[in-house]
């Protein structure tokens, strides 16, 4: 059995809302949207919140509010490799800040509270049920995510909270058909926290983690457990300009072949850092070529 909650609500005052706008030239407007919102975390009494990264990605502006205020706010720095980011209120907002645990930490079974922004009503109680890896069909992987059930209904930077009221990850979705021990069941999927604690001071100064940041084509690619199928370009992004088209098949890298979205992503960040070459063997109209893509 797994250790009860300590006070169900704890860390409630910690949370925060956040709005933003994105340019409706932005680069992930078409996807996302030009108004975003989410939850964070207030995790360092200097005000320093922790979010998903998708709501604040490319704001020009943003609000962050809790029970006391609603104040203005900016994006302190995105680490991509997490999907997490940081941002901060412009003015004071007042509010404790949370303590940070770490997911490695919680055990499938584990009881755990799910929470957004809004005080109590917005707690449920919820399990792990699964900790495992994780591929994003735009161009991300998680080694060891972790997904709850039943799932909170306003998951977008959703704090996931330990035992001991502790913040172990942010929530990036919530996932329909999700297989487990022969069933399935709608689950949230979160990004572990210690993804981001070692390089909090990095990007806090920087904006974003100092090691060089991987390849990106800016594609979106769907794995049907089958074939690896593009299924987005971004407008003029590396991927565009080397004339992907949505409807390619991505049938290997550099004439080796790859094997769902996770061993394909993994293979190109090994070639390099970004700017690096990707030689992407592509099927189209049953005719294979290759495509050079400058990361």
């Amino acid at each position: 059995m797994s250790a009860p909650i300590l006070s169900t609500h704890a860390g409630t005052e910690a949370m925060v809302s956040i709005t933003a706008h994105v340019p409706e030239d932005a680069m992930s407007a078409g996807l996302l949207g030009t108004e975003r919102s989410g939850h964070g975390v207030k995790i360092r009494d200097d005000g320093l919140i922790a979010t998903i990264g998708y709501v604040v990605h490319e704001a020009e502006s943003l609000w962050i509010g809790n029970k006391n205020a609603v104040v203005p706010g900016f994006v302190v720095g995105q680490d991509f490799d997490s999907g997490l980011a940081l941002v901060k209120p412009s003015l004071p907002l007042q509010g404790p800040s949370m303590a940070l645990g770490r997911a490695d930490a919680l055990n499938i079974g584990d009881t755990v509270s799910v929470m957004s922004s809004g005080g109590r009503a917005q707690v449920i109680e919820a399990r792990v049920v699964a900790k495992q890896e994780f591929a994003g069909r735009w161009e991300y992987v998680l080694d060891h995510a972790v997904f709850t059930s039943p799932p909170h209904e306003s998951w977008s930077g959703a704090a996931l909270v330990d035992s001991h009221g502790r913040l172990c990850g942010l929530g990036s979705l919530v996932i329909q058909g999700f297989e487990m021990r022969g069933a399935t069941a709608t689950v949230n999927m979160f990004v572990p926290i210690e993804l981001l604690a070692p390089i909090i001071d990095e990007v806090v100064a920087h904006g974003r983690r100092l090691s060089p940041p991987r390849p990106w084509l800016g594609m979106l690619v769907h794995d049907d457990q089958h074939d690896l199928t593009v299924v987005g370009v971004y407008r003029n992004c590396p991927a565009d300009k080397a004339g992907l088209r949505p409807g390619d098949v991505i049938v290997g890298i550099d004439d080796a072949p790859v094997n769902g979205l996770a061993n394909m992503f993994r293979r190109m960040w090994s070639l390099g850092s970004a700017g690096v070459d990707v030689p992407l063997d592509v099927l189209r109209n049953s005719e294979r070529m290759q495509l050079k893509v400058r990361s």
